[in-house]
C-alpha cells in the first residue's frame, strides 16, 4: 500500500515548557491528518549522550504524558534511541542496557521504537572486531536482537549509518555496507533513508526505488527539508515540496523533521499534511480522474491554505509557556502544579497571565496574511527563496553593479544621443532604487509588527530572524542610497554629532576604519568609534583637525566649540595608561533606543575590530556622576583605572584589556 507512517519527527520541541509542547505538538498533526510522532529531541541527553542511563521518576512522569498525549490524539508514538557513539556491539551488558532502557520506555506505554546509528564513527573497537566480520554485521547483530526482544513490534525502526546516496561507500549500488543491511536485517524493521543528500532538493521514484532495491525493503524518509538544528542562523517556513505523491507506493513513510522552534512548523506540518491527504486521494479515485479528484499536490496552493489558516492562528493572544490561547473567545489553561509548587503559586501565575493579555490586547497589532507569505518568502527552503526574497536580491545586484551610471558626467564632446541615454539610466537607477527603498521600508513595517502582536510564543520564536532581516534590510537601503549619493554626506554626519560631543569630530575624520553607525528606521541614533593608537591621534589632531576647525568655525560662531578644541588639544594621557591601554573608544546610544543589547553588541564589535588589529588594551573617559555610561562599560569588563586632574577636569578613566 505504501506511506503506512506519516509524521512530523519533533527533535527538539522541550526548549521550551514540556508539558505545553506535548498538547501543542501532538495536536497539530492529528489537526492536519498526520498519523505519528517521532520522540528524537537533542535536548534529552538520554536519548544519545546518556543512552544507558534509566530515566528518573519525574522523567518518565513526563515521558509517560507525552506518550499518552499522543495515543489520545490518535498518533502512533516512536520512540528513539541513538547508541551508536560508545556502544560495544559484542559486550553483553550494554546489550542488556539497552533492553533494559527500551524496556522502561515500554512501560510507559510505548509500543513503536527506532534505533539510530547516524552520524557515528565507521570504525569498529578492537572488541568487536575479534567478535564481527565487519560495522554493518555489529549494528544488525545488536537491532536483530533488540527487534526480537521487544516481541517484534509493528513499527521498529533503523536508521544506518549510510543513510543517504552521498555517504555511500563507494556509491549506493556498490555499498557493502548496505548490501549487509538489506540481506540480514529482520525483514520486519524498517530502514530510514533521508534520499540523496541529508538534506535532499527532490526526491524521485526512480532514486526510491534503488534504494528499495539495495535494502531489500521500502525505505521510510527522514525528511531534513526544514530541519535548521544544524544552523541557528535560519528557519524555514515554506511548503512542503519537491516529493511526487507518485512516491506513495513505493515508501513505508516519511518523517519530517522541523524546525527546533516550534512556531516556525505551522506550514511545514500543514502543508505535509496536504500532501499526505492527496495521496490517499490518488488511491481511491483512478488515472481518468479530474486534477483535483485524482489528489495531485501543489505547493503553491497548499501554501495559500496554510496561510489563512496561520493568519488566523497568530490573531489569538498566546503567551509563551502557555499551552492554551488567551483570548475573549477562549478560556485559560495552565499547566498543572509542578512538584514542590502550590495551589497558592498557580493562582499567581494566572492572574500574571490575565494581566499580561490585557496589556497586549492593548497594544494589539496583528500581522495580517500580506504579512506572513512576505515573512515565509524571505525564509522559504534550503535551496530556493520565496519570490518576493528573490526580487529584492535581483533588484540590490542590479542596483549594485549598475551604480556607476551615477557618477558619469556629462562632457563636452558627448552627443546628443548618448547624453539622453545618459539620462535615462540614470532615471531608470534612481527609480529602482527609489522602488527598492519603499520595499526595504516594507520589511521594515513587517518587523514593527511583528514585535507588536499578542501572539508571543509565536514572535519568540521566529523574533531572532526577524531581527536579522531588520538589520539586514537596514544595511542594504542604506547602501543603495550612498551609491546614489542620496546618503547623508559623511561630513555632515560628522558636522551633526560634532556639536554634540567635541571628540566625535575628530574620531570620525581620523579613524574611521573603527568607526561604527548605529541607525534605525528614523536614521541616524548612536555610534561607536575608536583610535587603534592615542598618541598618533593627538598629533594628527594637533596637525589638521584642529586648524581646520578653527577655521571652518569662526570665533564668533563657535566660541565654546573652539574653547573645547583647545582643551583637548592641551590635554594629554599619561605614558602608564597608554602603555597598557593605548586605544580609545567612545560609545554613545540616543536615550529612546530601549534594547540595550543593541548598544552592547556595536561596543563588542569596535572592540573585536581593535583587538584583532592588535591593540591589547582600550579605555574610555566619562563623569563619576554619569552612571548609565558607568554601568554599561562595567558590564563589558571595564574597570576604573584612572582619576586625576591631568585627565580631562572631573573625568574619570575606565579601562579593559583585550
Amino acid at each position: 500500500d505504501g506511506c503506512d507512517v506519516l509524521a512530523a519527527a519533533v527533535l527538539g520541541f522541550i526548549h521550551r515548557d514540556f508539558s505545553m509542547e506535548t498538547g501543542d505538538a501532538t495536536f497539530l498533526l492529528q489537526r492536519w491528518g498526520l498519523n505519528t510522532y517521532l520522540y528524537g529531541p537533542k535536548d534529552d541527553l538520554k536519548h544519545r549522550m546518556l543512552w544507558r542511563e534509566m530515566y528518573l521518576e519525574e522523567e518518565a512522569v513526563h515521558l509517560k504524558a507525552l506518550i499518552q498525549a499522543a495515543h489520545a490524539c490518535g498518533l502512533q508514538f516512536i520512540y528513539a534511541l541513538s547508541p551508536g557513539q560508545d556502544i560495544i556491539f559484542s559486550n553483553s551488558y550494554d546489550v542488556v542496557l539497552l533492553k533494559r532502557k527500551l524496556r522502561q520506555v515500554a512501560g510507559l506505554g510505548c509500543k513503536a521504537f527506532a534505533i539510530l546509528f547516524d552520524d557515528i564513527d565507521h570504525t569498529l573497537c578492537q572488541v568487536d572486531k575479534d567478535v564481527f566480520s565487519s560495522f554493518a554485521h555489529a549494528q544488525v547483530s545488536v537491532a536483530n536482537e533488540i527487534f526480537q526482544y521487544l516481541e517484534e513490534p509493528c513499527t521498529f525502526l533503523f536508521c544506518p549509518t549510510e543513510y543517504c546516496n552521498s555517504l555511500c561507500y563507494p556509491c549506493l549500488a556498490k555499498s557493502a555496507y548496505l548490501k549487509t543491511i538489506g540481506e540480514e536485517l529482520l525483514p520486519g524493521i524498517g530502514v530510514i533513508w533521508t534520499g540523496t543528500k541529508v538534506i535532499s532538493k527532490e526526491l524521485t521514484e526512480e532514486s526510491i526505488k534503488e534504494v528499495q532495491e539495495v535494502l531489500q525493503r521500502r525505505p521510510l524518509i527522514w525528511d531534513n527539508l526544514h530541519a535548521n538544528d544544524y544552523d541557528s542562523k535560519i528557519v524555514f517556513l515554506g511548503p512542503f515540496k519537491g516529493r511526487p505523491i507518485g512516491l506513495g507506493p513505493h515508501l513505508q513513510g516519511l518523517l519530517l523533521n522541523p524546525n527546533c522552534e516550534f512556531e516556525a512548523n505551522f506550514i511545514p506540518i500543514h502543508t505535509l499534511g496536504s500532501w499526505f491527504r492527496s495521496i490517499h486521494r490518488m488511491r481511491k479515485h483512478s488515472a481518468s480522474a479530474s486534477k483535483e479528484e485524482s489528489g495531485a499536490y501543489c505547493p503553491e496552493e497548499a501554501l495559500s491554505r496554510a496561510l489563512q489558516d496561520w493568519t488566523e492562528e497568530i490573531g489569538k493572544s498566546v503567551l509563551p509557556g502557555a499551552p492554551d490561547v488567551i483570548s475573549n473567545e477562549t478560556a485559560t489553561v495552565w499547566k498543572p502544579c509542578e512538584i514542590g509548587e502550590d495551589r497558592e503559586q498557580e493562582t499567581q501565575v494566572l492572574t500574571q497571565l490575565d494581566s499580561a493579555s490585557q496589556e497586549l490586547e492593548a497594544s494589539h497589532e496583528t500581522p495580517g496574511l500580506t504579512d506572513l507569505r512576505l515573512l515565509v518568502g524571505l525564509f522559504y527552503l534550503p535551496y530556493e527563496h520565496g519570490d518576493k526574497a528573490q526580487h529584492l536580491l535581483k533588484e540590490f545586484q542590479w542596483l549594485k553593479a549598475n551604480s556607476s551610471c551615477i557618477s558619469i558626467a556629462v562632457k563636452k564632446d558627448m552627443t546628443s544621443y548618448h547624453i539622453f541615454s545618459l539620462f535615462l539610466q540614470v532615471d531608470e537607477w534612481r527609480s529602482r532604487a527609489l522602488h527598492f527603498k519603499q520595499e526595504c521600508d516594507n520589511l521594515l513595517h513587517l518587523h514593527s509588527r511583528i514585535i507588536k502582536s499578542t501572539n508571543r510564543a509565536f514572535l519568540y520564536d521566529l523574533y531572532p530572524y526577524v531581527w536579522d532581516v531588520r538589520n539586514t534590510t537596514l544595511l542594504a537601503k542604506a547602501f543603495v542610497l550612498w551609491l546614489g549619493d542620496l546618503f547623508i554626506p559623511f561630513p555632515l554626519i560628522c558636522d551633526v554629532l560634532l556639536l554634540s560631543h567635541s571628540t566625535v569630530g575628530p574620531l570620525l575624520h581620523l579613524s574611521p576604519e573603527y568607526s561604527f553607525i548605529l541607525e534605525d528606521d528614523r536614521g541616524l541614533c548612536g555610534y561607536a568609534l575608536g583610535v587603534m593608537d592615542v598618541k598618533s591621534f593627538i598629533k594628527n589632531c594637533e596637525a589638521t583637525w584642529f586648524p581646520a576647525m578653527r577655521e571652518k568655525y569662526p570665533q564668533a560662531s563657535y566660541t565654546e566649540v573652539s574653547a573645547h578644541f583647545d582643551r583637548n588639544r592641551l590635554a594629554t594621557y599619561p605614558d602608564s595608561l597608554l602603555y597598557h591601554f593605548p586605544s580609545l573608544v567612545h560609545v554613545e546610544v540616543l536615550p529612546d533606543v530601549l534594547d540595550s543589547s543593541v548598544a552592547r553588541c556595536l561596543a563588542t564589535c569596535l572592540l573585536l575590530a581593535l583587538k584583532v588589529n592588535g591593540s591589547q588594551g582600550v579605555f574610555c573617559e566619562m563623569l563619576p556622576t554619569d552612571q548609565l555610561h558607568l554601568e554599561f562599560f562595567t558590564k563589558l569588563g571595564f574597570l576604573e583605572i584612572f582619576r586625576s586632574d591631568a585627565v580631562h577636569h572631573e573625568d574619570i578613566v575606565l579601562g579593559r584589556l583585550l
